[in-house]
């Protein structure tokens, strides 16, 4: 969504990465960048799904399937993007060290700038807190001191961050009292003017730092492997499904060996009505408070669970496993298909402007007359439908002219002030 360094090139007419200079052996070896840029696309439309879809109903079904596979892993095959865009930055294989490496930060700091900057402008709308941008803002620079560890480094990281932060931010926001945060946000000029601060960012928002730099490091960790290798690609082929398997089974059976399963359920009066999963007042309880936050109450129980943005354990790890299938699956596919690649050209353009396109779809939910924001009262599978092929059709008439999309060029256009650096 805010990756905004997708690969840098339109999908029909795809250039040689760096690396692949050197690796001409490697079969296609920019199909990995194209990979990024659709499994990025299906993020955009896994975010428009949770924005604009169809409310749950009481008998389910396939609709009621795909919201719950998007609410919260949209978001998070995002952020691991995110982590794995940084990277393409800062050196791919091998991490770019001297004048090239403090330029690659300066990159960096200049995107996390801006976006904190956009970020906070949306919050000040209608559509609050709900937002990411500014909170990528926080990841990039929390992922400055991070970008010359190798993959095996930062995979232990990650796994080290999905079992500590979770109970962390518990522990810490069980402490925090409302004085405490009525202070610290009176202080804090980012919460007083858009009403998402720092505290937010780091700990009590909707995508808090805290866990989530989990979701970024794994990008990161997944950006320095050699994703042409088939070494590679096999261990991930194990890994990503492990992952999933772990991350929902080990919650989904322990919560019912404990009795946890029916305390959580009782604990969520918006499960009674599921009309009211796309209530505007509901919305944020809903989908997006974190472990500690509204939707679990005061106990603890929800960090044994792995529903979307818990931010729990077992959510994380899920998370996590989704989007390496994910990202490994389009990769291999584009790889070993070429007539995939050329059907999926317009969905690819849409992942190369994902930063226009998120905050388009934002402004347009906003334009909407009479509607109320994240989600709007309109939400439906035909209002759905016209985002995904609006934005489609955006996307490939832009990319037939113009390398990058409008937003993305505005902000590499900006990121060369980091030539200066010396």
């Amino acid at each position: 969504m805010t990756e905004i360094e997708s690969a840098n090139k339109t999908p029909p007419r795809p250039l040689p990465s760096p690396e692949s200079a050197t690796a001409t052996e490697r079969p296609a070896p920019m199909a990995r960048l194209v990979g990024v840029d659709l499994a990025r696309a299906l993020a955009v439309f896994g975010m428009f799904t949770v924005h604009v879809g169809p409310a749950p109903t009481p008998g389910g079904g396939v609709g009621d399937w795909f919201l719950g596979l998007a609410s919260g892993r949209a978001s998070a095959l995002f952020a691991v993007l995110a982590g794995f865009s940084l990277m393409l930055i800062a050196g791919r294989l091998e991490p770019k060290t001297g004048l090239a490496g403090r330029q690659a930060r300066a990159r960096i700091v200049i995107r996390a700038v801006i976006l904190l900057v956009l970020g906070s402008a949306l919050a000040m709308t209608n559509f609050g807190g709900a937002g990411i941008l500014n909170f990528y803002a926080v990841y990039f620079l929390l992922a400055l001191p991070l970008l010359r560890l190798r993959a095996r480094t930062l995979a232990i990281i990650a796994v080290a961050l999905a079992v500590v932060t979770p109970q962390l931010a518990y522990v810490i926001r069980a402490l925090l009292t409302e004085s405490i945060v009525n202070t610290i946000d009176f202080w804090d000029p980012i919460a007083r003017l858009s009403g998402v601060g720092v505290l937010d960012l780091l700990l009590t928002g909707l995508y808090p730092a805290i866990t989530w730099m989990t979701f970024v490091v794994t990008g990161m960790a997944l950006g320095r492997l050699d994703l042409t290798s088939g070494a590679v690609r096999r261990r991930l082929a194990v890994v990503g499904p492990a992952l999933v398997a772990f991350g929902y089974g080990v919650s989904w059976l322990v919560l019912r060996l404990t009795g946890g399963a029916e305390k959580i359920m009782a604990g969520m009066p918006a499960l009674k009505d599921p009309g009211a999963l796309k209530d505007p007042g509901m919305a944020a309880g809903s989908f997006d408070t974190p472990v500690g936050g509204e939707l679990w109450g005061p106990d603890a129980w929800g960090l044994l669970a792995a529903e979307p943005h818990t931010g729990s354990t077992f959510d994380l790890i899920g998370s996590i496993g989704i989007a390496i299938t994910t990202l490994l699956c389009l990769t291999v596919a584009l790889d070993r298909l070429p007539w995939l690649r050329r059907l999926a050209t317009p969905v690819i353009a849409v992942g190369t402007m994902s930063l226009t396109l998120y905050v388009g779809h934002i402004l347009v939910i906003l334009a909407l007359p009479g509607e109320a924001a994240a989600p709007p009262q309109s939400a439906s599978a035909a209002l759905l439908l016209c985002f995904i092929l609006g934005a489609t059709l955006f996307a490939a008439i832009w990319s037939r002219f113009f390398r990058r999309g409008p937003l993305e060029y505005s902000l590499n256009s900006a990121t060369k002030l980091a030539n200066r650096v010396r």
